[in-house]
């Protein structure tokens, strides 16, 4: 019979899986309380959450919130870093909490959107530009493909407007020449 407090444990972790945008999965071998507590610190000042995990009950809240993948990335004694923004912007300010981090705490892997991402990965995710970077250079190669079909739809009725406008700009001259033949016709 599992005591309360683990199934307890295992309830907040299943919560903190699902809510989670990104689980990185670290080892903290050879590290000091003091230097978890610092690092603990900092990532809580961005929003991130670092905690110790007994693997067994890492596992089983894994299973309860279908996040199995996150067994791949587990191994050894475990700490684990819930973030809960934009997965680029919080790999950043994670490799950059980590970078000053001492030798001793190791990124094994991180899962986000069900994808398993290694030290590499997390990496590269780090190096991209921010999210509104991305957005706005997205909208520009959408820009100008979608310039040149407004241009080609428009041109039809550009024709057509100056077309119309051919023939107002004719149309007094053409009444004045109607009314002098019925006049002629007349007299």
């Amino acid at each position: 019979m599992p005591k309360p407090e683990k199934v307890q444990l295992v309830q907040e972790l299943k919560e903190k899986l699902e809510k989670a945008t990104m689980t990185v999965s670290v080892s903290f071998s050879g590290i000091t309380v003091a230097e978890i507590n610092q690092l603990r610190h900092r990532l809580r000042q961005a929003g991130m959450e670092y905690r110790v995990v007994k693997n067994t009950l890492l596992r089983l809240a894994a299973q309860q919130a279908h996040k199995e993948e996150i067994v791949r990335v587990v191994e050894g004694p475990t700490a684990v870093i819930f973030t809960y923004g934009d997965p680029v912007e919080t790999a950043k300010v994670l490799e950059e909490n980590l970078r000053g981090a001492p030798a001793g705490l190791v990124v094994r892997g991180a899962i986000m959107d069900g994808t398993v991402l290694g030290p590499e990965a997390l990496r590269e995710l780090a190096q991209l530009p921010p999210r509104s970077q991305l957005l706005a250079e997205l909208l520009g190669q959408l820009q100008g493909p979608m310039a040149s079909l407004l241009a080609v739809l428009e041109w039809p009725f550009t024709e057509l407007v100056s077309l119309l406008e051919g023939l107002l700009s004719q149309l007094p001259s053409l009444i004045a020449a109607r009314m002098r033949q019925l006049e002629e016709r007349t007299s």
